[in-house]
């Protein structure tokens, strides 16, 4: 019997991804799919309308893969350094995992294709850092912590640092995995990385005055 319309679509697109591992910097053909799939051309395209829509597939995954993951971490993390440490160590080990597709999120296996991939991966690395920036914003709420710098260069530094290795991965042709020292990178990473929230006012009482210490005085 042969494989259901929704089989035969995840094998195409298994097939894809050990391609993408298989041949860093080479660009996949549909001919060369076709082959690695064991179908004709005209196969493909009665599941895929395109190659475009094969790299979409992949992206789809991925994003499902990562935030269904993220909902879990949000929901049993209540720590917000340690809900930043395991979005980012989910996202390397994703990579590590699954070395090829990582091509498409570094734009590697996507060169001469659609810029609304290209835009598709941005927008996937935007909205991990805009959770990131969440968590970091709940932390003065739930913990009284802000970062020492800026709440928007905060999240793009802890994003900066994960896609840097991610790329140093790909690059290396996937000899050079993105989780290796990367809890004493984290360490480093957290030292100084949030400060204690200033104690606000609250409503009926006044802040200390001009020349008044603000220590409580000593009392004998």
């Amino acid at each position: 019997m042969p494989p259901k319309n929704s089989q035969r679509r995840q094998q195409i697109l298994e097939a894809l991804a050990r391609m993408l591992e298989a041949s860093p910097g080479s660009r996949i053909t549909t001919a060369g799919l076709a082959r690695e799939v064991g179908v004709s051309e005209a196969a493909l395209y009665r599941h895929f309308p395109s190659k475009s829509k094969m790299f979409e597939g992949l992206i789809e995954f991925i994003e499902d893969t990562l935030f269904s993951r993220i909902s879990i971490i949000l929901n049993e993390e209540p720590d917000a350094a340690r809900r930043c440490e395991k979005m980012l160590l989910l996202l390397l080990s994703f990579t590590e995992r699954n070395p090829g597709i990582t091509r498409i999120l570094t734009g590697d296996a996507l060169s001469g294709e659609t810029s609304r991939l290209h835009q598709r991966v941005a927008q996937l690395f935007d909205r991990y850092e805009t959770q990131l920036k969440q968590v970091i914003r709940e932390a003065e709420l739930r913990e009284g912590l802000r970062p020492c710098i800026n709440l928007s260069a905060a999240a793009n530094l802890l994003m900066a640092a994960a896609e840097g290795r991610i790329a140093q991965f790909v690059r290396s042709g996937f000899s050079r995995s993105p989780t290796v020292n990367w809890n004493e990178q984290w360490e480093l990473l957290m030292r100084g990385f949030f400060r204690e929230a200033m104690t606000s006012v609250t409503p009926g009482q006044t802040g200390p005055q001009v020349g008044e210490a603000l220590s409580s005085p000593a009392r004998d």
